[in-house]
């Protein structure tokens, strides 16, 4: 069992699966398969039917059946392939007949279902690799169902998504669905409507997002965070505009290799002259290295910017706030001779290891290098990727390389950073960059008087502040820790004449910078506790009777603990603002 690829499992049960589709509706048609990260799915065209919960179940039940019958999976080369077309398209599998006409040329196969006696039962275009049979295939279940264009285009046909996963043991598959049933809680998007965070409307666009007061609380601290960590570790913070001429990115390259994913505005109707609203922020922190003359002691400049992009996006790829369309990046770029890179890279490598103790994180890392469409010569993608490669091997870094997978500007080390409950999620990055600098002609002087092209770097830490706030929001399951949190202490008095000294308290507390609400709702005291505590998620809950009004002290309780004690009120405020301050170090206990 240990040898066996989780991959190929799951891509041997997505052939299963289409084949007991096809058993159960016949006038199924095929489109495409894969396994992915967390299982696999498959894309169904079948007239006349939608899938629901009831065919899961069917199609599940049906797998099981083909699964006993000890099935072999055996490839078989496709010797004429114009034959093989012309019998796709007379049983309709049209998705598998265009697939084959693309890839006529690269030796295509397919791959036979067997039972015992040696008869097909099935097949299916696909290049492999598969189990030998299917006797590994024991833990396996179909998940949901979702819409899919084929091809990703909007313009074609809308097809039938099955996802499922398979593992190899039933405890993994368990494990697993426990922590799908765990992520359904905390889905960003539920939350965000319960404990009002954000919205987005129609009428504004898709992938634009609305902060609302709670969440931009949580926002404007991880902003000051940021501010304060950049100014310690020598950056300098710029602002910049949100469009510029199209010029500028015919010299950055985003023209010839991004031109899908940007927005286009012309300036006047009569006016040939066009512009672009920024997909990025580098080209404009470019301009600003070169608005002055560098001399190598000026290096490095770690220029630093919380800049707003916007990138066009499909609409079915968009959800929540971790997909959109606008959205702010904690950018930064650096500018540095040679001789510096690999100490900037493990500065940075560094400040992304602070800032994710912050938040309770930890990652795993990934090198992207170069893609099929890129820009700058082969032998500054080379000094790239080992100037990043060299970074990661003298702290003994552990990474995996992510072949092709770089920006078209350069190679990139990816921190994909997991949550409480196990999953990851791609943030901080930081990518190096030869082709830039001598697109736009950057020069410093170096000691010997010569004028040097510097090295650049981009970098973000937390990726995009609405990602990583939906991030967030999962990792803490909207329970967010006092120094985030949009209401740190809630006080509930017990009965009505017990307000006016909650309200004093109520202005103490809010003068002291403190985010305090005053409950004076006419319902139970143990409704508003629990309300507070376990919907709102405040952190604590202070509550006020004539015993706490007369000995001055405090009756806490605590989000997720219940009572903790009473405290005097001035020692409890004192710890609040110290447990604000130290952004969670010191919790009150």
């Amino acid at each position: 069992m240990e040898n066996i690829d989780l991959h190929t499992l799951r891509h041997s049960c997505s052939h299963i699966m289409a084949q007991a589709v096809q058993n159960l509706y016949p006038n199924a048609h095929l489109a495409i398969g894969p396994a992915i990260d967390n299982g696999f799915y498959y894309d169904f065209d079948i007239e006349g039917v939608s899938l629901g919960e009831d065919d899961l179940k069917k199609i599940e039940d049906e797998m099981k059946r083909l699964v006993k019958m000890d099935l072999r999976f055996e490839k078989h080369y496709i010797e004429d392939v114009q034959k093989q077309i012309d019998e796709f398209r007379a049983q309709g599998e049209i998705y598998k007949a265009e697939l084959l006409e693309e890839h006529k040329n690269d030796n295509p196969t397919l791959y036979l279902t067997k039972d015992k006696d040696g008869n097909v039962l099935f097949n299916d275009l696909c290049s492999g690799p598969h189990l030998e049979n299917t006797r590994p295939i024991k833990a396996f279940k179909l998940l949901s169902v979702a819409g899919a264009y084929w091809r990703g285009n909007e313009k074609n046909k809308m097809l039938q998504r099955v996802y499922a996963t398979a593992f190899l043991t039933k405890d993994d598959l368990n494990a697993y669905l426990t922590m799908v049933e765990e992520a359904k809680k905390r889905d960003h998007r539920k939350l965000g409507t319960q404990l009002d965070l954000f919205s987005i409307h129609d009428e504004i666009g898709s992938g634009l997002v609305l902060w609302h007061p709670n969440l931009a609380v949580v926002r404007e601290n991880i902003e000051n965070y940021w501010r304060e960590e950049h100014r310690k570790r020598g950056y300098v913070i710029v602002n910049t505009p949100h469009i510029a001429k199209t010029k500028l990115w015919e010299i950055s390259g985003h023209i010839d290799h991004y031109r899908e994913n940007m927005f286009f505005v012309q300036k006047e109707e009569d006016s040939d002259e066009q512009f672009i609203i920024k997909p990025m922020n580098c080209p404009f922190h470019i301009l600003i290295y070169q608005a002055q003359r560098r001399s190598y002691r000026d290096l490095p400049i770690r220029m630093a910017e919380l800049g707003t992009v916007y990138r066009k996006e499909k609409s079915g790829a968009l959800g929540g706030l971790t997909r959109v369309q606008g959205f702010t990046q904690d950018d930064a770029h650096i500018f540095c001779t040679p001789e510096q890179l690999v100490g900037e890279i493990n500065e940075i490598i560094d400040f992304v290891v602070d800032a994710m103790k912050i938040f309770n994180m930890t990652f795993e890392v990934e090198l992207s290098t170069r893609p099929e469409s890129y820009v700058g010569s082969l032998e500054n993608w080379e000094r790239a990727e080992a100037g990043l490669k060299e970074a990661m091997d003298k702290r003994g870094m552990k990474y995996d390389i992510n072949e092709g997978d770089g920006a078209f500007y350069g190679p990139k080390i990816d921190f994909k950073f997991k949550d409480a409950i196990g999953r990851t999620w791609q943030c901080a990055t930081i990518q190096l960059d030869f082709n830039l600098p001598e697109r736009f002609d950057l020069k410093y002087q170096d000691k010997d008087g010569a004028l040097k092209t510097p090295v650049m770097l981009h970098r973000v830490v937390f990726g995009s502040m609405e990602r990583f706030h939906g991030i967030l929001i999962e990792h803490y399951a909207g329970a967010f820790p006092v120094w985030l949190a949009p209401t740190q202490a809630a006080i509930v008095p017990i009965a009505e004449r017990h307000n006016e000294y909650c309200e004093k308290l109520f202005f103490e507390m809010k003068q002291k910078g403190l985010r305090v609400l005053f409950d004076d709702r006419a319902e139970s005291m143990n409704y508003k506790i629990r309300d507070c505590l376990q919907n709102k998620k405040i952190p604590y809950v202070i509550v006020v009777g004539d015993k706490e009004i007369e000995t001055g002290a405090l009756a806490i309780r605590k989000r997720g603990v219940g009572q903790i004690g009473v405290m005097l009120k001035e020692d409890f405020i004192e710890k609040l603002i110290t447990e604000n301050k130290t952004r969670g170090q010191e919790e009150i206990k």
